[in-house]
């Protein structure tokens, strides 16, 4: 399994919820709704994967069924979240000093 695209949308921080992930395998396949949330025990980021619900019962859309694919995937999103905010913050008004 190759990641081989990865986006990332912020919403309005609510509950520890920052944005939302969408990834591309193999060229073939789109997962998106991949809930990012703020953990609240560190500076660290968890993966919540989308779910739906009928009557009293949560169903799993997708999710992976492996550590090696959970890694993976939790690997591309971290570095993009990564990449993003180093340039949010490269970009950000109130980071650079002005003479």
């Amino acid at each position: 399994m190759k990641i081989t695209e990865t986006n990332i949308e912020f919403i309005k921080s609510k509950n520890g919820l920052i944005g939302f992930a969408s990834i591309v395998i193999d060229n073939a396949l789109f997962l998106s709704s991949i809930a990012i949330h703020k953990k609240l025990t560190d500076d660290g980021y968890r993966l919540t994967y989308p779910t739906k619900q009928k009557a009293d019962k949560n169903f799993n859309i997708y999710y992976p069924i492996n550590k090696e694919a959970s890694k993976e995937i939790e690997n591309a999103v971290f570095a993009k979240l990564k990449e993003v905010m180093n340039k949010a913050n490269k970009n950000d008004r109130y980071n650079s000093i002005n003479d």
